[in-house]
């Protein structure tokens, strides 16, 4: 562990210019995917890390850029990436310190939802991304395509349906979410997407405040795709204020569509809790295809 924080000290020194010497470090838990550490100088500077193993520096190089392009709507706070690589058997990525405090009040949901309304009016002509990403630590292909539908049937659900028949999810399950595919057309009938920069992996658990009370979003996945897919994961494990969802609507009113698509968009995350985890989520991600069956008629 010694001679790893002595590279990613001398990687950060390199990258903002000036001499860095670490005087201290801890790890800091909460996350499943990543192991995490901060670092600080003896100047009081401080760096958050992200560790895992070195076959995954691309995922970290993906999430810098991911975080380059959120900032860079200036629509809502993110931690500036510093720099990422390799050394040895693990793979880092360093990325700007915030504190963040505990408690995050209804001011602060009520921003997130005008600043995450205002990320999506940053828009493209097509679907997808710049590069493969990941969610979680599962691969997202993000290979443009013309059409929402399209894309979404392929690259989303197929994908992760695919996935989750290789990780053993039941023939049933398999069977209806190709019938799902078939007929996937059929929620949009009256809708059509526009390619909105979204954050990809919006749940509670990758929002806070800093001290001053400014919302803060991190560890995300984007793409360009339907900004309703951002909303719909931020109920699928709560913790959001009603807040947000007016202050949203306040800047762009959602579809009315949009409660018939829900289930939908967070089946995608459903099936990927399953290939991730397992459990509970095959028989959560059979019955969320069949509520989406049976809505079709």
């Amino acid at each position: 562990m010694k001679e790893l924080l002595s590279n990613i000290s001398d990687h950060i020194e390199r990258s903002i210019g000036k001499r860095f010497t670490l005087a201290h470090h801890q790890p800091v838990y909460g996350g499943c995917i990543n192991r995490s550490v901060s670092l600080e100088g003896d100047d009081g500077r401080k760096y958050f890390v992200k560790l895992n193993s070195c076959d995954l520096v691309d995922m970290f190089e993906a999430e810098a850029q991911g975080l380059r392009a959120i900032q860079a709507s200036r629509a809502v706070r993110v931690p500036t990436p510093l720099c990422w690589g390799s050394h040895q058997e693990t793979a880092y990525l360093v990325l700007e310190y915030i504190e963040l405090v505990d408690n995050v009040k209804a001011g602060t949901h009520a921003d997130l939802g005008r600043g995450l309304a205002r990320l999506h009016r940053t828009t493209a002509d097509n679907f997808g991304w710049y590069r493969d990403n990941t969610i979680g630590s599962t691969p997202q292909k993000n290979s443009w395509k013309n059409g929402w539908v399209e894309f979404f049937a392929e690259h989303r659900l197929g994908y992760q349906l695919q996935l989750a028949a290789d990780n053993g999810a039941g023939r049933d399950t398999s069977s209806a979410g190709e019938r799902l595919l078939i007929r996937l057309s059929g929620f949009f009938t009256d809708y059509t997407p526009v390619p909105s920069l979204l954050h990809g992996d919006l749940w509670a658990g990758n929002f806070a405040a800093d001290t001053a009370g400014q919302p803060v979003v991190f560890d995300p996945a984007p793409y360009f795709g339907d900004r309703e897919a951002d909303i719909a994961m931020t109920e699928l494990f709560g913790g959001f204020d009603q807040a947000f969802y007016d202050d949203y609507s306040a800047v762009w009113p959602l579809d009315e569509g949009y409660r018939s698509r829900k289930t939908l968009y967070n089946l995608y995350h459903i099936l990927n809790h399953f290939n991730l985890f397992g459990g509970d989520y095959g028989a959560q991600a059979y019955a969320m295809i069949r509520q989406l069956l049976a809505a079709l008629g």
